[in-house]
């Protein structure tokens, strides 16, 4: 952690949470940690088994993929041997012994992944026509992974995923536009497992190649130890200034989420240093969780690595990731202003000063000293924006961390330190492994059945064509979705479903996958479900459901950028037709200076102050000038700045007159 030449300067490593007490938090909001502590030759195996996963991965994508199933199957496998091993069927349990039916189940998992691969040319030699053994297998394959999803990632997606196939097998009982003839058993379980559209489609294969490769090396970045350092400096340059802990856990999360797609994790990682600090300069338990916890789970939407999502985006879109990433970056940009902005204010209000400058991190001898430990995420941009595969990028990123780490002792990761972040590396991919898979089961009956252009008809006549309740019905799915679904399996479900009415009404592609994703990610700190909140309140020890409130007031401006970025999609970088490219330049200046300005006044509406408290009707001027200087558009930019002045008068009138007084 940070060294300091003064005795009195803080010890980050003695504010910081115990280890123990963050796996219990973990364990408690996010399954991914609930797992048996297993030892002797079980543990062996385990490991063994997960190293040599990241080691194919690796060995894919430096000398290129397996053909389709090849690749796909053998990942699903791996994934449900490692997953009933690890984790037990009740989730609650406090044994790590493995029973003998999580021995049976693995080895199921084993057999049908197997059966991929010794009789792949003859799956394929038959193109379509399907045996007895394909219909047992295959139905072994669906139950274990809605058995393994139901383990990792609770009960809703697993229900979501079960109401779909007996749609499928029923579907001449359903009513109106959702009926169908209905479908066999065997013709339901052979397109899951054995084609690429249902189970082993779009999901899987990005998880095989792309995602892995991600999460594998966010685990390297974490074994340089990048979050740490990036906590320091967070902590050292904005701790001194008004609400400085609460800023620097703005920026410490923004960057650290870049290589997180966890918000409870990185809730718990970076938080575990700063809910502390913000506490001990008087912020108040629940704001100091929630200001975490909003500044987590916008890590998924910060470019260049984002979620686990946007790597599959790129598969739906069939456009570069590179691309994605830029159209993401303003949104992004605002969300985290928005939630600075709001910690600034509030401090303001509440006259919290800032660390004593003798007492904090020197954070330009941390950064002149660890530099280097940035290269990697330096060179991953570099290799993005070259053109390079994402898999290639990835690949040579995870080199570049064990280069990087090296230049320094104290950094330099041993061969058993690189080992160790090969299997945690793995373990790290098995939740978005098994959402992908069961998302590829509700995909592949959307698909099977035609539903999909029937639901997205269904949600556009059920909002009369009237564009802002098609997109209040997507937000509102969304939202309930992600309080129960992990964000990439969400994404892929309304990406089917929700998407394309968007577009059917007019909103370019990128914004409305955009769109879908955002409120997908911010479920996570979307009360009463707010996983992300209640994680930092666990180190807080506040109130979750308030803690939840405060998150969701912090973050509004997630809740409303989709919105505007769909109505004007400049600000995802869609060029209006025929404006030339100096034009174009200049408006997305314009609308990111404006909708700055509006994160201003919606900060000030929220807290409720400004130059000084906001009367009533000041909050409401306040977000009415907000949301107008958001929008992209001369006179919205005009009205709204004229709004804003009239208030700043206002209260500085106020001001004065007490000062008088």
């Amino acid at each position: 952690m940070a060294e300091s030449q003064n005795d009195d300067s803080i010890k980050l490593d003695e504010i910081k949470l115990d280890e123990e007490k963050s796996e219990e938090i973990l364990a408690k909001y996010d399954r991914e940690y609930a797992f048996r502590r297993l030892e002797g030759p079980v543990a062996k195996f385990v490991f063994l088994l997960a190293v040599a996963w990241s080691l194919a991965q690796l060995y894919t994508a430096a000398f290129g993929v397996f053909p389709s199933t090849l690749q796909r199957a053998p990942h699903v496998g791996v994934a449900l041997i490692i997953i009933f091993i690890l984790y037990p069927a009740r989730r609650g349990s406090k044994s790590n012994r493995v029973p003998w039916y999580d021995y049976m189940l693995a080895l199921l998992g084993f057999a049908a992944a197997a059966y991929h691969v010794i009789y792949y040319k003859e799956l394929v030699w038959r193109a379509g026509v399907y045996n007895t053994n394909d219909m047992i297998i295959s139905v072994i394959a669906v139950l274990l992974i809605i058995e393994a999803t139901r383990r990792m990632a609770g009960p809703v997606i697993i229900s979501l995923a079960t109401f779909f196939l007996l749609y499928a097998y029923f579907g001449n009982y359903f009513p109106s536009f959702m009926a169908h003839p209905g479908l066999t058993v065997k013709r339901i379980a052979v397109f899951q497992w054995l084609g690429t559209e249902g189970i082993l489609g779009i999901p899987i294969q990005v998880s095989s190649t792309f995602i892995f490769l991600f999460m594998l090396f966010a685990t390297f970045l974490r074994k340089t130890g990048i979050g740490d350092w990036l906590t320091d400096i967070a902590v050292g340059l904005t701790g001194g200034a008004i609400g400085g802990p609460a800023k620097a856990a703005v920026i410490a999360s923004a960057a650290q989420g870049t290589v997180s797609g966890s918000s409870v994790a990185n809730t718990v990682g970076t938080g575990s240093v700063t809910i502390p600090l913000m506490k001990s300069i008087g912020y108040r338990k629940e704001f100091a969780g929630a200001v975490e916890a909003a500044a987590s789970t916008g890590g998924q939407l910060m470019p260049p690595i984002m979620g686990a999502a946007a790597f599959i985006m790129v598969e739906f879109l069939n456009i570069s990731y590179g691309r994605i990433a830029l159209s993401a970056a303003i949104p992004a940009i605002l969300y985290f202003t928005g939630i600075f902005i709001t910690v600034h204010l509030e401090a303001k209000k509440a006259g919290l000063l800032g660390i004593p400058k003798e007492k904090l991190p020197d954070w330009k001898s941390l950064l002149l000293k660890k530099w280097f430990l940035a290269t990697p995420i330096a060179g991953i941009i570099v290799l993005l924006v070259k053109g390079y595969t994402p898999m290639m990028a990835a690949f040579i990123a995870i080199i570049l961390c064990i280069v990087a780490s090296s230049i320094l002792k104290e950094t330099r990761m041993s061969i058993k330190n690189i080992i160790k972040a090969l299997e945690e590396g793995a373990r790290s991919a098995l939740p978005v492994v098994v959402a992908c898979a069961t998302a590829g089961i509700i995909v592949g009956i959307i698909t099977l059945t035609g539903l999909g252009m029937k639901m997205s008809g269904g949600l556009v006549k059920l909002a009369g064509g009237n564009i802002y309740l098609t997109m209040l019905f997507t937000m509102f799915g969304s939202i309930i979705l992600g309080m129960g679904v992990p964000t990439t399996a969400n994404y892929i479900i309304q990406a089917t479903v929700s998407a394309p009415a968007l577009m059917a009404l007019g909103v370019p592609q990128i914004a409305a996958h955009l769109f879908v994703f955002y409120f997908g990610i911010v479920a996570d700190i979307t009360p009463p479900v707010a996983l992300a909140a209640f994680a930092g309140s666990g180190i807080a020890q506040s109130d979750p459901l308030k803690t939840g409130f405060e998150a969701f007031k912090l973050g509004f401006a997630a809740y409303l950028v989709p919105y505007i970025f769909a109505l004007s999609p400049i600000l995802v970088l869609v060029r209006p037709e025929g404006a030339s490219t100096m034009v174009f330049v200049f408006s997305v200046l314009l609308a990111v200076i404006t909708a700055i300005i509006g994160m201003i006044c919606i900060g000030a509406s929220t807290t409720g102050y400004f130059v000084t408290n906001d009367k009533w009707y000041e909050r409401v001027l306040f977000f009415a000038a907000g949301v107008t200087l958001i929008v992209p558009g001369i006179t919205t930019d005009l009205l709204g700045a004229v709004v804003l002045t009239g208030v700043w008068f206002l209260q500085t009138a106020r001001v004065k007159r007490k000062a008088t007084a």
